[in-house]
């Protein structure tokens, strides 16, 4: 049985040629080979597995070797070539700073540092994961590494740059290396499957080059694990099953259902990746990873950002037609703050399942009844609307939000159609069961009608007066058609008379709730929380007393909310709300704007007040 050596040993580039994706180092370290311009202190930095102690070898034996090539390559033919090769060469010393990062260590190398190469011109000394050295090691290194003898070449190699200190940084020439792109990456398995008779498609090459995040040797150590799963053939399903990774497919199958609004399927291959022992946050990553590549697939100048070749790029492309930008932008901004929330969510699958619920309701749909078109809730719990007309009313006992309150017929709205913002908005806090609540049933005689306010402007109202995700949607709706009824009838040739006013049984649990919900508004409005804490009722409505025209103004504009909470603590159903504003209080705020006028106001109420003041000689400072 032959010895086995893994691909990342093997195919180790042994020329500057043979480096992947460093052309910008190999090349300048070339062109000081030819000038003959070495200098005697390197320092390689970069991820990871990108070809820095590689490199640091190759210059190592190319400044030794007797006959180098014309462009600046090893001959690998010489006996320095060949005692390097062998692993048997005394010029070349190879030193792990992790282990020997003490100042002793260091001492030892300096003394080392004096004694000439045997054979070659250079002692070259690779020092590799530099940042380990101590300080004390890094100083004690420092005379040295600034004038040794002419025979000696450091290169210092580390992950972790920032941990140099800046004196050792100051003394070397500094490379960056950058991270492999996939495509270099996939270029370089070709070849080695190209040596060993290996079969392959690109899908499978490119999950790979995916996986390994621009490191060269981890894309070699999965390879290797791939081809012993897989055999002599790579195909994408067996070397994702092999690295366990989701393949392109789930997420090309999985945005085509999210995409027709189907969220049953949509939450059936959720789970059929979860059953294969994925992740949740793993799942909702390569989302987004996918999202973006379908965005940068729409656009032709951006086509050379998409890190993927051959038939995976054709299936972004015409996935990415058949989308449009905004669902596109739409569902990256939902995923990825799901994507954000899920870390610190208690299960992590049901938030997965909202984000999965979320990016449904993007589909964008043509509305029934209108030509407009926007981000409409799946059909299945679609509002229903007449298809006859204006007359046309819902059957008698049916629960829609488009059905009225007693006493009043609504008539069928077509949406208008929402902005980019307002969907997002939607898909946020609007759950999808607000279509189906039910909120009355309608009568079945004709009556005049009323436009209900559309479900888009009640989340809109809900969620501007900071409302929870708790509030309930069916209290609020229902408190919006009769709001929007009652000013319909002022002119409307017909009024309908909207019954509002609060049965005197039901006084002590509106007013019990009125306290409740003072306790909730405490912490974000304490003064709309005073004016909760004082309600009173009166004529079969709800008074609050304020004491400005501005709080007026925000009870106006969250009217909507206040009743549909108080609706929901309280379990009655007719309730309105008046204002009424304190003048005195009003006109008090206007006066004490001074502490000299605060002191003249309390003189008036308590003239013993001026005389204590001025017995006790107190006066303004």
């Amino acid at each position: 049985m032959s010895e086995f050596v893994v691909s990342a040993r093997k195919y180790r580039p042994v020329t500057f040629e043979s480096v992947v994706g460093q052309k910008h180092v190999t090349e300048t370290l070339r062109n000081a080979v030819t000038r003959g311009t070495i200098a005697h202190a390197y320092l390689f930095c970069g991820p990871r597995g990108v070809g820095k102690t590689t490199c640091a070898r190759i210059l190592a034996k190319t400044i030794n070797c007797m006959s180098p090539k014309e462009n600046a390559e090893p001959c690998n033919e010489c006996e320095s070539c060949r005692a390097f090769a062998d692993n048997r060469s005394f010029n070349i010393h190879e030193l792990d700073a992790a282990s020997n990062n003490s100042v002793d260590n260091i001492r030892a190398l300096t003394e080392q540092v004096r004694i000439p190469p045997q054979v070659g011109r250079y002692s070259i000394y690779i020092i590799d994961e530099a940042h380990m050295l101590s300080t004390a090691a890094f100083n004690a290194f420092l005379k040295t590494l600034e004038e040794p003898p002419a025979h000696a070449v450091f290169i210092l190699a580390t992950t972790e740059r920032h941990k140099i200190i800046p004196t050792i940084l100051s003394r070397c020439q500094i490379y960056d290396f950058k991270r492999i792109k996939a495509d270099g990456v996939v270029d370089y398995l070709k070849f080695i499957s190209g040596n060993e008779s290996v079969g392959y498609d690109d899908e499978a090459l490119h999950i790979i080059a995916q996986k390994a995040d621009g490191c060269m040797r981890d894309a070699l150590s999965m390879y290797d694990k791939a081809v012993l799963y897989c055999g002599g053939n790579l195909t994408g399903h067996a070397v994702a099953e092999a690295l366990n990774v989701l393949d392109y497919d789930t997420y090309f199958n999985f945005v085509d259902i999210v995409a027709k609004g189907d969220y049953a399927s949509a939450l059936v291959h959720f789970d059929q990746v979860l059953q294969k022992g994925f992740d949740p946050q793993i799942f909702l990553g390569g989302l987004c990873a996918h999202l973006r590549n379908l965005l940068v697939a729409k656009n032709s100048s951006t086509l050379s950002l998409l890190e993927v070749t051959g038939s995976v790029a054709e299936r972004y492309k015409r996935q990415a037609a058949a989308v449009s930008v905004s669902f596109v932008f739409d569902a990256l901004n939902v995923v990825s703050a799901g994507e954000r929330d899920i870390k610190n969510s208690n299960s992590q699958r049901l938030q997965s399942e909202i984000v999965i619920l979320k990016i449904c309701n993007l589909s964008p749909v043509k509305l029934t009844g209108g030509a407009s078109e926007g981000y409409a809730l799946p059909s299945a719990q679609r509002p229903a609307t007449a298809a006859g007309g204006a007359g046309a009313s819902a059957p008698a006992g049916s629960a829609s939000v488009s059905s009225a309150p007693a006493g009043s017929v609504s008539k069928p709205v077509a949406a208008p159609r929402s902005s980019g913002a307002a969907r997002a908005n939607m898909a946020a806090t609007t759950p999808a069961a607000v279509s189906s609540a039910p909120v009355s049933a309608a009568p079945a005689a004709a009556a005049p009608v009323s436009a209900a306010p559309s479900v888009d402007s009640t989340a809109e109202a809900a969620t501007r007066g900071g409302s929870k995700l708790g509030l309930s949607i069916t209290s609020m709706v229902g408190s919006a058609v009769k709001a929007e009824a009652s000013n319909e009838s002022k002119d409307d040739e017909s009024p309908v008379d909207v019954e509002t006013s609060i049965s005197e049984s039901d006084y002590e649990a509106v007013l019990d709730a009125c306290k409740a919900y003072a306790a909730e508004l405490i912490e974000s409005r304490p003064r709309m929380a005073v004016a909760f804490t004082s309600a009173h009722v009166d004529d079969g409505r709800i008074v609050l007393t304020l004491n400005s025209k501005i709080m007026e103004q925000e009870v106006a504009q969250n009217k909507y909310e206040f009743v549909g909470r108080l609706i929901e603590l309280s379990g009655v159903s007719n309730i309105s709300i008046e204002t009424v504003v304190d003048e005195a209080m009003e006109e008090a705020k206007t006066i004490f704007f001074k502490d000299e006028d605060k002191l003249k106001y309390l003189a008036e109420k308590n003239p013993d007040m001026k005389q204590f003041c001025k017995e006790m000689g107190l006066d303004f400072v």
